[in-house]
C-alpha cells in the first residue's frame, strides 16, 4: 500500500499566504512602510491572524528573511572559477528571489533588518570565501569585500534601478565582477 502524505493543514496554508504577501509587501514597501493590516490584506485574513502567527512586526519579518543562499561548494571548482560562479549564483537570486531584495531595503532603514543581513552573509559567505582565501587571518575581511560588490550590484540594479546598471546583461555582470570577487577571494594579499 503507497503511503500518502498527511493533508495539509489550514494553519499551512495561512501561513505560507501570509509569507508570500509579507515577502512582496516587504520588497516593494521596505521595512518602515509595510504594515501588519497591508499584509493581512494581501492575504486575504485578518491582521489578528498575522499577529497570531508571528507575534509582531518584527517577528514576521523575521520569518521573511529567513535566507538560504544555497551558496555553491567551492570544494569541487577549479579555484579560478570561484568568482564567476559565485557572480552567476547572486544574480540567479536576485533575479528570482523578491526576499532578497526585501533584506537589502530593511538592511539599509532598519537595524534588525541590518543585523539579519550581516548575520545570513557572515553565516553564509565566510565558509565560502574560507575555503578558497590563501591566507586565514584574512578570511572575514575577504567575505566582507565580497558582499560589498554583490550587496552594491544589488542595491543599484534591484532597489535603486540605477538605468545603466538595470541595463547590463547577466553576462556582462559577470564579465564586470567576477574578476573583482575572484581577486578578493583569492589574490594575495596587497
Amino acid at each position: 500500500m503507497a503511503e500518502t502524505s498527511p493533508p495539509a493543514r489550514r494553519s499551512d496554508a495561512t501561513r505560507t499566504a501570509i509569507l508570500a504577501a509579507a515577502r512582496e509587501r516587504f520588497a516593494s514597501d521596505g521595512y518602515e512602510r509595510a504594515t501588519i493590516r497591508a499584509i493581512a490584506k494581501d492575504a486575504r485574513i485578518d491582521p489578528s491572524m498575522v499577529m497570531r502567527y508571528y507575534g509582531s512586526k518584527e517577528g514576521l519579518f523575521a520569518a521573511v528573511l529567513d535566507v538560504d543562499l544555497r551558496l555553491p561548494d567551492p570544494t569541487g571548482l577549479p579555484r579560478e572559477e570561484v568568482g564567476r560562479v559565485l557572480v552567476r549564483h547572486f544574480l540567479h537570486l536576485w533575479e528570482e528571489n523578491d526576499v532578497l531584495t526585501a533584506l537589502l531595503r530593511a538592511g539599509v532603514t532598519n537595524a534588525a533588518g541590518a543585523e539579519r543581513m550581516q548575520g545570513i552573509f557572515r553565516d553564509q559567505i565566510v565558509p565560502v570565501a574560507r575555503r578558497v582565501c590563501p591566507d586565514p587571518e584574512q578570511v572575514p575581511a575577504r567575505a566582507a569585500l565580497v558582499a560589498s560588490q554583490v550587496l552594491g550590484l544589488a542595491l543599484t540594479r534591484y532597489v535603486l534601478r540605477f538605468p545603466s546598471a538595470a541595463a547590463l546583461s547577466p553576462e556582462e555582470v559577470v564579465a564586470w565582477l567576477a574578476p573583482t570577487l575572484q581577486r578578493y577571494l583569492t589574490a594575495p594579499s596587497p
